[in-house]
């Protein structure tokens, strides 16, 4: 596949590549010099917990977790 510098130095990943691998707005690439012509683009891995508010935000059902009686620790 072929891709274009732009005047402002930046590299567009082709649309089939992207839809591909799931890369989304915002993603953090690290760019690796192999060699005078050669580089390497590395995905960057995402926070373990990235993501996690905005699923729970969503979630279809309001109310969905409730409080379960339990019993005290103090009696064992």
């Amino acid at each position: 596949m072929k891709t274009i510098v732009s005047s402002k130095g930046q590299i567009v990943l082709p649309a089939e590549l992207r839809h591909a691998d799931r890369i989304e707005p915002g993603q953090e690439f690290d760019v690796e010099r192999l060699d005078r012509g050669d580089y390497r683009l590395v995905r960057r891995a995402a926070p373990p917990n990235e993501g996690v508010v905005d699923w729970l935000l969503s979630c279809p059902q309001k109310g969905f977790f409730v409080p379960v009686d339990s019993e005290s620790t103090d009696t064992l």
